[in-house]
């Protein structure tokens, strides 16, 4: 379902994929299956959108962004993929522009992991396997697999279920009393992707 609305530039969008009101895909960019894409949403040529994923109103996704599959990203998150912007136009920043390789930095968001409304991801960084960003964070450095992180800069505060719930101890060891899933059914996941 594609809203009339809606700008879609590219071919490569999956089945059961629908694109709200005022969201604009570009050429280039490839969006998976069953993805939700809300009002006014932009996706950038060079980023990837994996399966069953939500990006909530007002998300923008840049080239050198790889969002995995089951990913949930909150209202008006922004993620960036340059450390160090200046305006292409700008006189002397012109000849770093002329080359995405001396300006790009890839961010990848993996399986699973939730990023709260109005988080900011700086560049070059991995968010974990079902890790979760609180609301607000300023997330500067890469993120572990299973870890709740909050605050600007954001850090480490706990470890959380693949359910989402807030764990009582680490999430290697620690069975939820949320979902009842067990420690070691977490720690067999990261293991198969590491």
């Amino acid at each position: 379902m594609f809203h009339p609305t809606a700008i879609i530039e590219t071919d490569e969008i999956g089945s059961g994929t629908h694109v709200w009101a005022y969201a604009h895909i570009l050429s280039g960019a490839s969006v998976g299956r069953h993805v939700h894409i809300g009002d006014h949403a932009f996706v950038e040529g060079g980023a990837v959108v994996g399966d069953n994923v939500t990006l909530k109103n007002h998300v923008c996704v840049w080239d050198g962004i790889t969002i995995e599959d089951d990913v949930f990203v909150g209202p008006r998150v922004t993620f960036t993929n340059d450390r160090h912007p200046r305006s292409p136009r700008m006189a002397s920043a012109r000849r770093r522009y002329a080359t995405r390789a001396l300006w790009l930095e890839r961010t990848v968001v993996r399986r699973g992991c939730s990023i709260g409304a109005a988080a900011t991801i700086c560049p070059g960084i991995e968010l974990g396997e079902f890790s979760m960003i609180a609301a607000g964070s300023v997330v500067t450095r890469s993120v572990p697999p299973f870890s709740l992180v909050m605050g600007c800069p954001a850090k480490k505060v706990g470890d959380v279920c693949t359910c989402g719930w807030k764990l009582t101890g680490p999430f290697s060891t620690t069975d939820c009393e949320h979902c009842g899933e067990m420690a070691s059914s977490r720690a067999k996941s990261v293991q198969a992707t590491t």
